[in-house]
Protein backbone atom coordinates (compact mmCIF):
# COMPACT_ATOMS: atom_id res chain seq x y z
CA UNK A 1 0.00 0.00 0.00
CA UNK A 2 1.32 3.45 -0.88
CA UNK A 3 2.24 5.68 2.08
CA UNK A 4 -0.39 8.25 1.10
CA UNK A 5 -3.09 5.57 1.12
CA UNK A 6 -1.98 4.41 4.58
CA UNK A 7 -2.34 7.91 5.99
CA UNK A 8 -6.09 8.00 5.40
CA UNK A 9 -6.51 5.40 8.16
CA UNK A 10 -4.19 7.07 10.66
CA UNK A 11 -4.07 7.80 13.48
CA UNK A 12 -6.05 4.84 14.74
CA UNK A 13 -8.22 5.30 17.80
CA UNK A 14 -7.05 3.43 20.87
CA UNK A 15 -9.84 0.86 20.59
CA UNK A 16 -9.25 0.30 16.86
CA UNK A 17 -5.52 -0.08 17.48
CA UNK A 18 -6.08 -2.77 20.10
CA UNK A 19 -8.73 -4.55 18.03
CA UNK A 20 -6.39 -4.68 15.04
CA UNK A 21 -3.50 -5.78 17.24
CA UNK A 22 -5.61 -8.67 18.49
CA UNK A 23 -6.47 -9.74 14.94
CA UNK A 24 -2.90 -10.56 13.95
CA UNK A 25 -4.26 -14.08 14.36
CA UNK A 26 -7.89 -15.18 13.87
CA UNK A 27 -10.22 -14.42 16.76
CA UNK A 28 -13.94 -14.13 17.37
CA UNK A 29 -15.52 -11.13 19.07
CA UNK A 30 -15.41 -12.33 22.65
CA UNK A 31 -11.85 -13.57 22.11
CA UNK A 32 -10.87 -10.10 20.91
CA UNK A 33 -12.40 -8.47 23.99
CA UNK A 34 -10.51 -10.85 26.29
CA UNK A 35 -7.22 -10.46 24.41
CA UNK A 36 -7.42 -6.65 24.44
CA UNK A 37 -7.91 -6.67 28.22
CA UNK A 38 -4.97 -9.05 28.60
CA UNK A 39 -2.44 -7.19 26.43
CA UNK A 40 -3.48 -3.79 27.81
CA UNK A 41 -3.17 -5.10 31.38
CA UNK A 42 -6.88 -4.34 31.91
CA UNK A 43 -6.41 -0.65 31.03
CA UNK A 44 -8.54 -0.97 27.88
CA UNK A 45 -11.97 -2.59 27.85
CA UNK A 46 -13.95 -2.81 24.63
CA UNK A 47 -17.69 -3.33 24.80
CA UNK A 48 -19.67 -5.33 22.26
CA UNK A 49 -21.18 -2.25 20.57
CA UNK A 50 -17.78 -0.68 20.00
CA UNK A 51 -16.28 -3.98 18.89
CA UNK A 52 -18.91 -4.97 16.35
CA UNK A 53 -19.11 -1.41 15.00
CA UNK A 54 -15.33 -1.49 14.53
CA UNK A 55 -15.53 -4.93 12.88
CA UNK A 56 -18.07 -3.57 10.37
CA UNK A 57 -15.94 -0.50 9.58
CA UNK A 58 -12.67 -2.42 9.34
CA UNK A 59 -14.25 -5.06 7.12
CA UNK A 60 -15.75 -2.36 4.87
CA UNK A 61 -12.29 -0.77 4.53
CA UNK A 62 -10.77 -4.21 3.74
CA UNK A 63 -8.48 -4.05 6.78
CA UNK A 64 -9.94 -7.24 8.27
CA UNK A 65 -11.76 -10.21 6.77
CA UNK A 66 -13.93 -13.01 8.03
CA UNK A 67 -12.19 -16.38 8.06
CA UNK A 68 -15.11 -18.58 8.99
CA UNK A 69 -17.56 -19.46 11.70
CA UNK A 70 -17.52 -22.06 14.42
CA UNK A 71 -20.25 -22.63 17.00
CA UNK A 72 -22.03 -19.45 15.83
CA UNK A 73 -18.84 -17.43 16.36
CA UNK A 74 -17.52 -15.45 13.41
CA UNK A 75 -13.72 -15.25 13.22
CA UNK A 76 -11.81 -12.29 11.80
CA UNK A 77 -8.17 -11.67 10.90
CA UNK A 78 -6.16 -8.75 9.51
CA UNK A 79 -5.76 -8.51 5.76
CA UNK A 80 -2.38 -7.61 4.26
CA UNK A 81 -3.60 -4.00 4.06
CA UNK A 82 -4.64 -4.16 7.71
CA UNK A 83 -1.18 -5.41 8.68
CA UNK A 84 0.41 -2.49 6.83
CA UNK A 85 -1.84 0.03 8.58
CA UNK A 86 -1.13 -1.55 11.97
CA UNK A 87 2.63 -1.58 11.32
CA UNK A 88 2.53 2.10 10.34
CA UNK A 89 0.58 2.96 13.50
CA UNK A 90 3.17 1.14 15.60
CA UNK A 91 5.95 3.10 13.85
CA UNK A 92 4.08 6.35 14.57
CA UNK A 93 3.60 5.46 18.24
CA UNK A 94 7.27 4.46 18.58
CA UNK A 95 8.41 7.81 17.18
CA UNK A 96 5.99 9.65 19.49
CA UNK A 97 7.31 7.74 22.52
CA UNK A 98 10.93 8.40 21.52
CA UNK A 99 10.19 12.12 21.12
CA UNK A 100 8.46 12.18 24.49
CA UNK A 101 11.42 10.48 26.15
CA UNK A 102 13.72 13.14 24.70
CA UNK A 103 11.62 15.88 26.31
CA UNK A 104 10.99 14.18 29.67
CA UNK A 105 14.34 15.21 31.20
CA UNK A 106 13.46 18.84 30.50
CA UNK A 107 10.01 18.42 32.04
CA UNK A 108 11.45 17.00 35.24
CA UNK A 109 13.58 20.11 35.92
Amino acid sequence: MIQKELQKYLPLSESTYYIMLSLVEPRHGYGVMQYVEKISRQSVTIGPGTLYGAFANLEKEHLIRSVGEEDRRKYFVLTDEGREVLAEQIRRLTIMAENGNLVIPDLEK
